[in-house]
């Protein structure tokens, strides 16, 4: 409302300006001399006060533009001792600087709300400026999971810790990477996640550090419990009778001391009793070899192997069984020249668990059948064990990789814990699909 006002004034001195010049005109053509020499010195003074109005104007917005340059939004225009005509310049102005005020006020407030909680987080922040690698950002935590008090540039990490600066330099968005710092002695875990933003045509890259040691020994912490739990139940199922097996027969010798006459009858139930213990031993220490087979697999030793000739393998030892079972077997290779880089025992025991499983699965089958093929697909390695037996129940799918759970009632839960692990350690992976009564088929992908 008062810039109208302002600009109202404007027009009427152009107006006044314009109104003299077409009067000083007629004059002239009229021949009124005496007007001329009162109108010109009126257009005169006019022409000064508008320059001079102009040139307080222009003073104006400099000061507002230099105030707003520099930030300073302290400043006041006194509005009571302007010139009338300026007097909604400078409310304008004051208005202007308030406005700024409370916009930086609140700037201010969020900045140091972000500082805050930045400093106060237990995950590391760093963020710098990709290009010149200048440290734009690092808080407290960070400094100290990296014992680091400062850092200007990203690549003065590299003397400090070079293993870390180039995960930091060649990590990727969407692409977390585990890594490993030394502090006070000991190796910590750290989990980087990484993310970009571009600010003023510069680009910066924002990494966090998250400390993952103490998730990693309470996750290693409860695998131990349930591995503890599942043994010593086991264990106690085994030691349990034969603890009260061995106690009857040492009665039953304590009897047979104290009347031989029966020590015949007595010496054939300590005969079987003792092969009882025997046997539920040998079974205890099958249970135990299954655990040390679940853990003693740590490395895979890759070679160049044709895929045709792991089947015939797999073929040629699994014959006998399935000739005498009467199951056929059908092998299906797209490309017979097809080759991949596996561990070829440790895929062959894979190959050979499935069909085990596929045996066992087509056992009560009119027509049992089982399928080996193979195929790529986008650089990617694909070999199938499917079998048209009975199927899984869906509620039991997401179970099967557990270990020691078992389907089968003579099943040690082993073989596919075993298959998943070997898949692992080739950094691939098996998939399980099957539809109860119909059948089931194992990708594993390479």
């Amino acid at each position: 409302m008062k810039f109208k006002r302002f600009g109202w004034n404007i027009f009427i001195k152009v107006l006044l300006v314009f109104a003299t010049l077409l009067l000083a005109s007629f004059a002239l053509v009229k021949g009124w001399y005496l007007l001329e020499l009162i109108i010109v010195p009126l257009i005169v003074f006019l022409f000064i006060d508008y320059y001079k109005f102009n040139k307080k104007a222009q003073s104006e917005i400099q000061q507002f533009v230099e105030a707003v340059h520099y930030r300073d939004f302290s400043r006041y225009f006194d509005v009571k001792r302007a010139p009338a005509e300026l007097q909604p310049f400078r409310t304008g102005f004051n208005e202007i600087n308030d406005t700024f005020k409370i916009i930086s006020k609140e700037k201010e407030t969020q900045y140091l709300h972000l500082k805050t909680i930045l400093e106060i987080v237990d995950t590391g922040i760093l963020s710098y400026e990709t290009e010149s690698g200048e440290i734009l950002w690092m808080n407290e935590s960070l400094k100290n999971l990296l014992q680091i008090p400062y850092l200007k540039t990203i690549h003065s990490l590299e003397k400090r810790n070079k293993e870390l600066y180039d995960q930091i330099i060649t990590l990727s968005v969407g692409n977390n990477v585990i890594g490993s710092i030394t502090k006070d002695k000991s190796v910590y875990k750290i989990l980087l996640s990484p993310t970009t933003f571009q600010s003023e045509n510069k680009t910066y890259k924002l990494i966090a550090f998250q400390n993952i040691n103490e998730a990693l020994d309470e996750t290693e912490s409860k695998a131990w419990q349930k591995l503890l739990s599942v043994m010593t139940h086991e264990i106690m199922n085994s030691v349990a009778p034969i603890s009260s097996l061995a106690e009857t027969l040492k009665h039953n010798v304590q009897e047979s001391i104290r009347d031989p006459k029966n020590s015949k009858e007595t010496l054939s139930d300590i005969e079987t009793g003792i092969s009882t213990i025997q046997k539920r031993s040998e079974g205890l220490l099958k249970f135990t070899e299954t655990y040390r087979n679940l853990s003693k697999i740590t490395k895979a030793t890759v070679v160049k192997v044709m895929v045709m000739e792991l089947f015939e393998q797999v073929q040629q030892l699994m014959q006998p069984t399935l000739e005498k079972k009467k199951i056929e077997l059908e092998v299906i290779l797209r490309d017979p020249f097809l080759f991949f880089e596996v561990d070829p025992a440790l895929i062959e025991q894979v190959l050979i668990n499935l069909v085990l499983n596929a045996i066992d699965a087509v056992r009560d089958i009119g027509n049992p059948k089982i399928i080996l093929a193979t195929e790529s697909f986008n650089g990617k390695v694909i070999l199938k064990v499917a079998d048209n037996g009975g199927g899984i129940k869906p509620e039991l799918l997401d179970k099967i990789f557990i270990p020691f759970f078992s389907t089968k009632k003579t099943g040690s839960g082993i073989g596919l814990s075993l298959c998943k692990q070997i898949m692992v350690l080739h950094k691939g992976a098996i998939k399980i699909q099957s539809n109860e009564g119909e059948g089931t088929l194992v990708t594993l992908v390479f």
